[in-house]
Order: C-alpha cells, then sequence, then structure tokens
C-alpha cells in the first residue's frame, strides 16, 4: 500500500459576500479533488488543539500525527534543522522575516504593511540578511539566510518566553500594540530598531524602491522555541516516507520525521511554484518509500494578502497541476490510498489563520463510495454521517490503519 498525503496550506476558508456566499474552494474549477471528494471517505478535523495559536507548523504537526501538546517547541527550531543549523539545548531560535513598515511623515506611528517585503527575491533577501549579521551579530547572537522573506536568528542561551506576534497577522496594523513582551523583550526590541537604520539605506532597498517595489527596511522576530524531541515516522507507524515542501517550517518536520526531503527546481512557496514538479518527484519517491507528503503553501500566501482572485488561481493550479498530474501517475501502483486537506483555514477577510476545523478526504483506489456532494470543499461539513476528529493527530493513525471505513 502506497500513502500520499496532499496539503493546500491555507486552502479553507469563509463565505464571501462577493462569490455570494460560497468560497473560494467552492467557486474554484477543481474537477480533481472534487472526484476524490465524490468517492473517497469525507470527514472534518481540528488540526489546531485548544490554547495553540492556528500556524503551520502546529497544523502539520497535527495531521503526521504527532499531539503538539506532547511535541510542539516552536516554529523557527523546524526551520532551523531544514536550513541544517544545529542547535544546541540552551540555544533558542527566532523566525526573522524581512517585513515593509510603513511610517508617518514624522515616524510617530509605523504600520504593518508587508510581512514579505512584497515576496522579496532570495538572493536580494541575502544581501540584506549577510548585511544584518555583519552589524548586528556577535558570539550571542546570528543571523543566518533562509528562502525569500524567511530568515532565522539563533540567540545562544537565550529567552524564549516572550510573546511574539506573527507579523501576517498584523497586517494594516500599528506596530506598536504588537512587539515582543515579556522577559527579554527589550533586547529583541533593539534588534529590530537597529535593523531599521541598516536596511533603509541598504543599496538593495534603494534599488527595490526605485523600481516601484516595497522595500525590506525592518526585521521581525518571533516563532521562537528550542530543539523538539519527537520519534521518527518509522518509529511511530513502521513505513518509511519523503516530503516535498518549499518552506523551510515543513521540510524541518520532515527531517525531525525522518523523511527523504525531495529537492525539486522551481518551488517557491507562492503562485509561481513547480506544482508539476512536486507532484512528478512524489511519485519517483512512491518508488523507494510508502509514503509521501505534499506541501503546497501558495493558497496561505493568497489568503495572507486577501487577493481573492490569487487565492482561486492558486486553488485551481493545485488542482491541475499537482493533484491531477498525481492522480494520473499514481495509478501504476496496485494499491494507494490519498488524504487530501488543507493545514488549517487562512479566510481572506482576516488574512490570517484562524483554528476551524477543516475538510478531508481519503480515497482508497481499493474503495469507491457515492457521496452525495458536489466537490472537495468545506460544505463537507453539512454532509450527513462524516467522520469527525477533534484531536487532529489520530487522523494519521486512522488514514494509515490496514483498512479505514467509516466505522
Amino acid at each position: 500500500m502506497k500513502y500520499v498525503v496532499i496539503i493546500g496550506d491555507g486552502m479553507a476558508d469563509r463565505p464571501l459576500k462577493e462569490l455570494d456566499g460560497k468560497t473560494p474552494l467552492q467557486v474554484a474549477f477543481t474537477p480533481n479533488m472534487d472526484k476524490l471528494a465524490k468517492k473517497g471517505i469525507l470527514g472534518m478535523v481540528r488540526t489546531i488543539p485548544e490554547g495553540f495559536s492556528p500556524g503551520s507548523d502546529v497544523a502539520n504537526l497535527s495531521i503526521l500525527g504527532y499531539d503538539p501538546k506532547v511535541y510542539y517547541s516552536g516554529r523557527a527550531p523546524l526551520e532551523a534543522a531544514s536550513m541544517g543549523i544545529h542547535l544546541e539545548d540552551s540555544d533558542v531560535a527566532y523566525r526573522c522575516n524581512l517585513v515593509t513598515i510603513k511610517y508617518s511623515k514624522t515616524h510617530t506611528r509605523a504600520i504593518m504593511e508587508d510581512y514579505s517585503a512584497g515576496h522579496i527575491s532570495t538572493e536580494e533577501a541575502k544581501e540584506l540578511i549577510d548585511s544584518i549579521n555583519d552589524a548586528l551579530g556577535d558570539d550571542e547572537i546570528k543571523f543566518y539566510p533562509g528562502i525569500s522573506y524567511r530568515h532565522l536568528m539563533i540567540w545562544k542561551n537565550g529567552e524564549v518566553d516572550i510573546e511574539c506576534i506573527p507579523p501576517h497577522d498584523i497586517m494594516g496594523k500599528e506596530i506598536a500594540d504588537y512587539l515582543p513582551r515579556g522577559k527579554g523583550d527589550e533586547f529583541l526590541r533593539a534588534l529590530m530598531e537597529r535593523s531599521v537604520e541598516i536596511l533603509e539605506s541598504h543599496p538593495v532597498n534603494r534599488k527595490r524602491i526605485s523600481e516601484g517595489k516595497p522595500p525590506a527596511n525592518s526585521i521581525w522576530l518571533w516563532g521562537q522555541g528550542r530543539r523538539p524531541s519527537i520519534p521518527t515516522f518509522q518509529e511511530k507507524y513502521g513505513i518509511s516516507g519523503a516530503l516535498v515542501s518549499a518552506v523551510d517550517l515543513t521540510k524541518g518536520l520532515g527531517i525531525y520525521a525522518g523523511f527523504e526531503i525531495l529537492k525539486v527546481p522551481g518551488v517557491t512557496g507562492y503562485i509561481d511554484t513547480n506544482y508539476t514538479g512536486k507532484a512528478e518527484y512524489s511519485l519517483k519517491a512512491l518508488e523507494r518509500h510508502d509514503f509521501v507528503y505534499i506541501h503546497v503553501e501558495a493558497p496561505d500566501e493568497a489568503g495572507h494578502s486577501g487577493d481573492l482572485k490569487i487565492k482561486i488561481k492558486a486553488i485551481e493550479d493545485f488542482d491541475t497541476m499537482l493533484v491531477g498530474t498525481l492522480l494520473r501517475g499514481i495509478k501504476t501502483f496496485e494499491d494507494y490510498r490519498i488524504l487530501l486537506m488543507p493545514d488549517h483555514p487562512t479566510p481572506l477577510e482576516v488574512r490570517t489563520h484562524t483554528t476551524e476545523p477543516v475538510p478531508f478526504v481519503i480515497y482508497d483506489s481499493r474503495i469507491e463510495n457515492e457521496n452525495p456532494i458536489d466537490g472537495f470543499s468545506e460544505a463537507i461539513e453539512e454532509v450527513d454521517d462524516i467522520l469527525s476528529f477533534e484531536e487532529g493527530y489520530r487522523l494519521m493513525d486512522y488514514f494509515l490503519q490496514e483498512s479505514p471505513n467509516k466505522e
């Protein structure tokens, strides 16, 4: 039996007035996902436990079968693993976004204008983070360049009990009310303030401004944590796996789970990502492993930007190029099972993650149901006799059992 998990990050949404009370998933043209929904086992799952922030770290940890209440230690340590950064037990990793802050003429007010600095290129970002590290790094602090706007700061013997708000949660809001708070907050605030002086005059940003692009004029520190300790997927479930994602967070989860991390050219974490390549590399990986986890970030990025047109495009491209390619190729395997779902909602109206349960479908090549549903969407919740998991990590146990059924 081959197992494939397909995650459309942030794909779930809420009904929108401009869509006559429907969601982007309901109006997007998604024949491949719809086919799975009509023939598979339907359900709803809560991937974010009560008391946890609705991040992709917690959600994907749950989906992989790990209870966040037991194993979650923070987002940034997972990204550190993906970037090959070794953490000592006393090290604290922080996510370091390059963001665009919009200031009033008198510099008395500052608004979070863009959590991604216009999805700055990786090449430009590396120059900026290298300059930040040269100016602010020392024996205790080191900055590491990542991909696009996503980077890391490692604080040796650092503080971890600080309230840090993700920048994508405060788009359009004054940052003064959302700066770090707690033991060690003055140190973090000082780093963020000093970064502005370095970045505003940097040649990369002067060039971006001249081209009409938003400058990456500040760093934003959040998502901190220490190195986690979790069993591998092989130890937990007895099967080996592979994972593909453009996002260091998800790749870090895969590394801790002991997966082979598939290196697909052209993956970006945005709507221009190589959807087809992800599917093709995953199919090849199934010749070596029994389990593949495919993560696509694009719908989530569209949700954070509040762009309805782009979110629908991201969902349709996900369906056509990734799900469609996978369904055509996976028929070469005799028996297979597919789990399709979002990790969490990223509603356009709030432009951030939320904690509502998300729909899922499990398709088994040996079983074909006839479900009374138009297709894959949040409307699965309204179907009678569906599965329901209040503890998200239990879904993987069900998916991998010998013969899943509705009972």
